[in-house]
């Protein structure tokens, strides 16, 4: 949905800006001469839509790009009903049409909260955690993450596998399969956040292994490719299920939230589920 809408916005900011320049090399001269005074419709309405379509283009296509989260599994970092900034810059420079990167501007790091194309179906948007990067070594054992980073020899200084530190918060706030989450501050890289696990439940990816044939809970991550995590552990369908994110696939690095609604409300309401029921002001900022 999202590409359809930026082919869009190309193909009207293309025929809207040659309407509007061909009357100017071709039509307006005579018109003046002529002394007529209203313009053609479709000429004016190029006129007034082109400069709107054209800056909104460019935000959308190489600046910043909304989103709406529509799912639990980045919880609590990110709640449904956030909307989000996501800044398309961050990892590269796009064309809107084909995506072919054209301007490099930087690569992501580990514990980025990152936006891209779900790898099994392109045309979708995904939100998840980078935690693996290209060369990494990754493990996922008993709901702890495990790195080895990549070391380009094999000498006694290439850094060990070793766990993500975790610190327990407490489990008062969130509650999923009637079962109070557990909410643990992690340490990825220089990104410290919030992630939630349930005390019971575990998700189990089998059908990963036996597709790709992978060590259970193990993953070494290809060049030019990144393992995503969602902050919802046991509630995510993540890289441990679908494998990993191309660099090609990248849309950005997700800054900020820039509103927050609540949806909640008795069954029994007469209003649609879609309408609000509240702001969560408490929640505009920054993302961790």
């Amino acid at each position: 949905m999202a590409n359809y809408f930026s082919l869009l916005l190309v193909a009207l900011t293309t025929i809207t800006g040659i309407i509007w320049l061909v009357d100017s090399l071709f039509f307006a001269k005579k018109r003046k001469e002529a002394e007529a005074g209203e313009l053609p419709y479709i000429v004016d309405t190029s006129q007034q839509i082109f400069p709107v379509i054209a800056f909104v283009l460019v935000l959308r296509s190489f600046l910043y790009e909304p989103f709406q989260i529509p799912s639990g599994s980045m919880m609590p970092t990110l709640l449904v009903g956030d909307f989000i900034l996501v800044e398309k810059y961050a990892y590269g420079v796009k064309d809107p049409v084909f995506r072919h990167k054209f301007l490099d501007t930087g690569s992501p790091s580990r514990g980025d909260v990152v936006v891209f194309k779900y790898p099994e179906n392109k045309r979708v948007d995904y939100i998840k955690r980078l935690v693996g990067l290209p060369g990494d070594t990754i493990i996922y054992r008993n709901k702890q993450i495990f790195i080895k980073p990549k070391c380009e020899s094999q000498s006694s200084s290439c850094p060990e596998l070793a766990p993500v530190h975790l610190d327990y918060i407490g489990n008062d706030e969130f509650v999923q399969q009637l079962a109070k989450l557990q909410r643990f501050n992690e340490q990825l890289g220089d990104v410290s956040h919030d992630i939630l696990r349930h005390p019971v439940y575990e998700a189990h990816p089998s059908e990963f292994y036996a597709q790709r044939g992978t060590r259970a809970n193990e993953w070494v991550v290809p060049e030019g490719h990144y393992f995503m995590l969602g902050d919802n552990r046991d509630n995510s369908r993540d890289s441990r299920f679908w494998g990993f994110v191309s660099d090609d696939d990248l849309v950005g690095k997700a800054v900020a939230i820039w509103i927050s609604f609540e949806f909640d409300r008795d069954k029994d309401s007469i209003l649609p589920s879609w309408i609000p029921t509240g702001v969560r002001f408490n929640r505009v900022g920054g993302i961790q």
